[in-house]
C-alpha cells in the first residue's frame, strides 16, 4: 500500500507500477524473472521475454520481500542499479532500463548486515530512504476505521447488505493484540461478514469469530 501510495502520487502516477515477490519465484528463476530472457536461452524459454525491470521502465518497480533475494542476485540487481541497464538471460546485449525501485521485506536488514549474513544492494545506495509503517497494534486508533471498512468491503463481496459493528465490538476489536497485523484484520472482517445474519456486529460475534471461549468482562455481549 505504501509502494502504491508513492507511485501514485509522483510525477510516474501514469507510468507502469510493477511488482514481484521475490520469496514466491525460485530461485533459478528470479534472474529470468528480473531481466528476461531470449529464446533458448534455457529449457523452456520458447520466446523472448521482458522481465519486471523492462516492464516497469519509466515507472516503479516494486521487489517485496526482497529480503530473501540471494547473495548472487544482490550483487547482479546492484549492478543493474549503478549503470541502468538490464542484460536478458542467454543475451550479450544490454538495454537500458529507467525505474524507480521501491523494496519491502518483513525482516531487519541491518540487523542481517551487521551480523555478516547479508550485503544488500538497497542498503549501500546513497539515494536509499527507508520507510517503517508501524503495525497496528501500534496505532490502534485506526482499528475502528480499518475494521469498519474491511466488513463492508467484504459484506459487498459476498453480496451481503453493509453490517456495523457495535460500540462494544469496535472498542474490543481495538484492544486485541493484532499480532498478524492489517491482513489478520481484514481476515477476521471477512469472516464476520460471511458468518453473521445480523447487521449488527456485536462483541459477542467478535469472540465466536476468533474461538474465544472466556465469557464478555459484563454487560450484555454486544
Amino acid at each position: 500500500l505504501v509502494a502504491r501510495a508513492i507511485h501514485d502520487q509522483s510525477e510516474r502516477r501514469d507510468r507502469p507500477f510493477v511488482q514481484m515477490n521475490c520469496a514466491a519465484v525460485p530461485a533459478e528463476l528470479v534472474e529470468s524473472e528480473m531481466f528476461g530472457h531470449v529464446k533458448g536461452a534455457f529449457t523452456g524459454a520458447v520466446a523472448d521475454r521482458r522481465g519486471t525491470f523492462e516492464s516497469a521502465d519509466g515507472g516503479t518497480l516494486f521487489l517485496d520481500e526482497i529480503g530473501d533475494m540471494s547473495l548472487v542476485m544482490q550483487a547482479k540487481l546492484l549492478r543493474v542499479l549503478q549503470e541502468g541497464e538490464v542484460t536478458p538471460v542467454g543475451s550479450s546485449r544490454s538495454r537500458s532500463v529507467d525505474v524507480r525501485i521501491l523494496a519491502a521485506t518483513s525482516k531487519n536488514l541491518l540487523e542481517e548486515i551487521e551480523k555478516g549474513r547479508r550485503r544488500h544492494p538497497l542498503s549501500a545506495r546513497p539515494n536509499a530512504v527507508n520507510i517503517s509503517p508501524p503495525p497496528v497494534r501500534a496505532r490502534r486508533e485506526d482499528v475502528p476505521l480499518l475494521a469498519e471498512h474491511y466488513l463492508r468491503l467484504a459484506s459487498v463481496e459476498n453480496g451481503f447488505k453493509p453490517k456495523k459493528l457495535t460500540p462494544r465490538a469496535t472498542e474490543f476489536l481495538s484492544q486485541l493484540p493484532w499480532r498478524g497485523n492489517v491482513r489478520e484484520l481484514r481476515n477476521l472482517m471477512e469472516r464476520l461478514a460471511v458468518i453473521v445474519s445480523r447487521e449488527a456486529v456485536t462483541h459477542r460475534d467478535v469472540m465466536e469469530a476468533l474461538h474465544m471461549t472466556a465469557p464478555p468482562s459484563g454487560g450484555d455481549g454486544v
